[in-house]
């Protein structure tokens, strides 16, 4: 079984996912407005949640949140299926490839045999599609790598079934209806207006808010829990900023180009220049990044560096609420 299923290369798995997904079915969305649409840009922080032994960060909503709303929002409807016994949900995705549907799946990303050994990590939120099955081997369009790979019956398994965090008991999920005319300038302006809610939200954990209270928070953890544990926390705080997923400077880039064509279907110029701004606020995001690896790698030893870290936060939330009140006036 081989379906007829083309493999693009995205930035982010779920986007691509998505896309690759709709596009099987005829309907060409880029990978910036299914993460425009589906409100992509989001940032939490749960202090009492410890992930990989530091406290729980994320630059991205709920897996499959993403899709959900873009599909909700464009008409479409989805079917999602998790399956406590790992031979049913089998039986259902080679059910489905019989039916000529190609089927993402949720999986752990630490057993993907494909992947090189520095992105294997304990993460289970990773998306892609199986779109057939040869020689007892699942093949599998992962949109984060330029090229189709497979893996056998017991190395898919292993994935779908990852524990720890947000497992997927065999979570799979593909579109089952989608209407003839897509109003797409609706959709825009629906994602627009929840991601502005969510990043403006008045709530500490999510949001703007959260990115001062992590901000604020870096000299603490050095005072009370030292370098070592410290750092550690800001380890985690760039790996889910740049390898889960594309994490903060990635989705802001992805989401100017998400405004850049956004602009021209809504005739609206504000959203050009907005685009160009957000993409500078990624750049920041990226600059962080690299300060925080080189604290990590002891590079920088500066008595400081955890306060102009701080500062460095501080800054970039101070410029992501202007941008947010900018985006929702415009819209």
């Amino acid at each position: 079984m081989k379906l007829n299923f083309e493999h693009h290369q995205t930035a982010h798995c779920e986007n691509g996912v998505a896309s690759n997904l709709l596009l099987n079915r005829g309907l060409k969305l880029s990978e910036p407005m299914i993460f425009g649409i589906g409100s992509g840009l989001f940032f939490v922080y749960l202090p009492f949640l410890k992930v990989n032994f530091a406290p729980g960060f994320s630059y991205r909503p709920m897996p499959g949140a993403i899709f959900s709303k873009a599909a909700k929002r464009l008409g479409i409807k989805i079917k999602r299926e998790k399956f406590s016994n790992p031979q049913d949900a089998q039986k259902a995705l080679e059910r489905n490839l019989e039916q000529n549907i190609p089927t993402g799946l949720q999986v752990g990303v630490f057993n993907l045999a494909y992947f090189p050994e520095e992105y294997k990590f304990h993460f289970n939120a990773h998306n892609l599609v199986v779109y057939g099955k040869e020689d007892g081997k699942f093949l599998i369009s992962d949109p984060v790598m330029d090229y189709t790979t497979s893996l056998s019956e017991a190395e898919l398994e292993k994935v779908r079934y990852a524990k720890g965090a947000l497992p997927p008991k065999g979570h799979m999920y593909y579109p089952i209806y989608i209407p003839e005319n897509i109003h797409l300038e609706e959709a825009i302006k629906k994602g627009i207006k929840d991601t502005c809610k969510n990043m403006l939200a008045p709530v500490p954990l999510i949001g703007v808010k959260a990115m001062r209270w992590v901000a604020k928070s870096i000299p603490k953890w050095a005072e009370k829990k030292g370098t070592k544990v410290t750092n550690h926390y800001l380890g985690q705080l760039i790996r889910m900023q740049e390898e889960i997923g594309t994490g903060g400077g990635g989705f802001r880039f992805i989401y100017g180009a998400f405004l850049q064509e956004a602009a021209v279907i809504l005739n609206n110029d504000e959203l050009k220049e907005l685009s160009k701004e957000i993409t500078s606020i990624g750049d920041l995001w990226r600059d962080f990044a690299v300060d925080i690896a080189r604290v990590y790698k002891n590079r920088n030893s500066k008595s400081n560096i955890y306060n102009e870290l701080s500062k460095t936060m501080l800054h970039i939330a101070d410029l992501e609420e202007a941008f947010y009140k900018k985006l929702r006036k415009a819209i």
